[in-house]
């Protein structure tokens, strides 16, 4: 498992999922760790494509012709969180430590999964330095088709405090397939404002954000809002797991069936997004 030290910081990079499985400033976590041969809890710190979330009841349609997923959240029947999350990745790049900063590049091809029958060169590079953790994601359309595609990240953030910069909030049903966007005052999703993470019961997708950044205690996620105009947030308390689930998305939930901000790669096409996990 890779690990990095620069700046201040240190993290560690598991090959399954490509996934941030430590980050720590100094002698303190800034999210939930998880050791190289145990279980990924609730996803932490993978990387989230060909598309974050949930695509509904594991059906979509696209460019003509229907697709029907695999199954990965039985409770509800839907495909949750992409087809890389557990994947094996292959470290092609790696500095552990050199003049206060650190990098590590991993690749996977995806190619011929269930309902997917789109193949994509996959990047991810982790950059430490003095301003925190960057990380990148690149896809590239290796096929003759075009492709539907999304990403984001699912780092569990620690602290006691949340906030979060959206005026809109994504309502859902009870199994949590998107129902209508609706203006975040006057719900109790209302993040503007720093809330308690204590008793927090939210998993919801916010949009509207004036600034590309949530805040969880001192630690702060931000990133590009014209690439990534969405965030999922989780409160990790009801599911009996520890910090907030902050999720940067170039697409809302479903948007395999919905269209709404879904990129579609042309063959030869390629894809970036970035976002950085720092200390405030």
């Amino acid at each position: 498992m890779p690990q990095l030290v620069g700046g201040g910081y240190t993290a560690r990079i598991s090959e399954r999922g490509a996934a941030l499985s430590m980050l720590r400033h100094g002698d303190r976590d800034l999210i939930t760790s998880w050791p190289d041969d145990g279980p990924i809890p609730f996803f932490a710190g993978t990387i989230l494509a060909p598309w974050p979330n949930r695509v509904a009841r594991a059906r979509y349609s696209f460019d003509g012709r229907a697709h029907e997923l695999a199954v990965s959240e039985p409770a509800r029947g839907h495909a949750l969180h992409g087809l890389v999350s557990s994947a094996e990745w292959r470290v092609v790049e790696w500095l552990a430590a050199e003049d206060d900063h650190a990098f590590v590049r991993l690749a996977h091809t995806l190619t011929g999964a269930p309902g997917y029958p789109f193949p994509l060169a996959l990047q991810v590079t982790y950059r430490l330095d003095r301003h925190g953790l960057t990380t990148t994601v690149t896809a590239e359309n290796i096929g003759d088709h075009p492709a539907p595609y999304g990403c984001g990240p699912h780092p569990w953030l620690l602290g006691e405090l949340v906030q979060v910069p959206a005026s809109k909030v994504l309502l859902t049903d009870d199994d949590l397939v998107p129902a209508e966007v609706a203006d975040a005052a006057g719900t109790p999703y209302d993040l503007r404002e720093a809330r308690q993470v204590a008793g927090l019961e939210v998993d919801h997708a916010f949009t509207g954000l004036s600034e590309g950044w949530a805040r969880v205690g001192d630690v702060r996620i931000s990133w590009d809002p014209h690439v990534l105009p969405w965030v999922q947030v989780c409160a990790g308390e009801p599911l009996g797991y520890r910090g907030v689930a902050v999720e940067p998305m170039t697409c809302p939930p479903d948007a395999f069936n919905s269209g709404v901000d879904l990129v579609t790669l042309k063959p030869g096409g390629r894809h970036e997004a970035r976002w950085t996990i720092s200390v405030d």
